[in-house]
């Protein structure tokens, strides 16, 4: 069974629409690439790790103040996003890219 598994996995590896799939997936080596990756996967977990609880509690308290529909799907979200603090797996598939990116 784990051999076969292995053969599978060996043989969807080497198929041309799999190359082509993550060839396509590449980032572009162009300053807007760059900026996408840091921008969208690094910064904000960096963020979330440096900040992240007191951006909680605001959100939280600013909750209590019983806020528009909007303020609240806005603090909600915000709660959401900040209060585990950051993701190492998101950083580590953030810096993944940046290094796939350059080579």
């Amino acid at each position: 069974m784990k051999q076969k598994l292995k053969t599978k996995a060996q043989q969807i590896a080497r198929h041309p629409t799999t190359k082509k799939a993550l060839t396509a997936m590449k980032p572009e080596k162009s300053i807007w690439g760059f900026l996408g990756i840091v921008m969208f996967l690094i910064v904000p977990e960096i963020i979330a790790f440096i900040w992240g609880v007191p951006i909680t509690a605001f959100a939280k308290a600013q909750l209590l103040l019983t806020p528009s529909m909007f303020e609240k799907q806005y603090y909600d979200l915000l709660v959401m996003l900040f209060e585990d603090g950051g993701s190492w797996l998101n950083l580590t598939i953030g810096a993944a890219l940046l290094i796939w990116l350059f080579f």
